[in-house]
């Protein structure tokens, strides 16, 4: 056998050392410090995750019942114009009764004018209590988002 052979043949049931990985990355030792902040920076990332998550949550219900306050206002609200409108119509059909059935002129001009004045009270009143109404509700369905938005900026501080 010739000494190419010979080498060929024993290199053959040689077993062969395995080859390192190219894309092994070198160990590397993160000093402590690094880990405690990045610990902490975690802990900090969760904790204000959870405190914006409640707040959200709480801002949800807050204008979840603004809504509901708001609605429930508003029906308030529609039905006294509701019966404004009725009032007023009462009056004036029985208004226009008195008149079709007065004798003189002069009573017309007395009807005339006694219903203008009962009217102006009326409306005086009418808009006295819608402001009233209109005010109650927006003060009910503003102040929860106020306050909810007090306490957020309360935490934030």
């Amino acid at each position: 056998m010739s000494q190419d052979s010979h080498t060929a043949s024993h290199s053959r049931h040689k077993p062969s050392k395995p080859e390192k990985s190219r894309f092994e990355l070198p160990k590397v030792e993160i000093p402590a410090e690094f880990r405690d902040m990045a610990d902490k920076s975690v802990s900090q990332v969760k904790e204000t995750y959870e405190k914006l998550k409640s707040v959200a949550e709480d801002a949800t219900d807050v204008i979840e019942d603004s809504f509901a306050t708001a609605r429930k206002g508003a029906s308030e609200l529609g039905l006294k114009m509701i019966e404004v409108a009725r009032e007023n119509s009462n009056s004036t059909f029985d208004f226009v009764t008195k008149l079709l059935n007065a004798k003189s002129l002069s009573e017309a001009v007395e009807l005339s004018t006694a219903q203008t004045r009962k009217q102006y009270e009326a409306m005086k009143a009418q808009t006295k209590d819608l402001t009233t109404i209109a005010r109650k509700v927006a003060a009910d369905t503003a102040e929860p988002v106020r306050e909810s938005l007090s306490k957020v900026f309360v935490m934030k501080s």
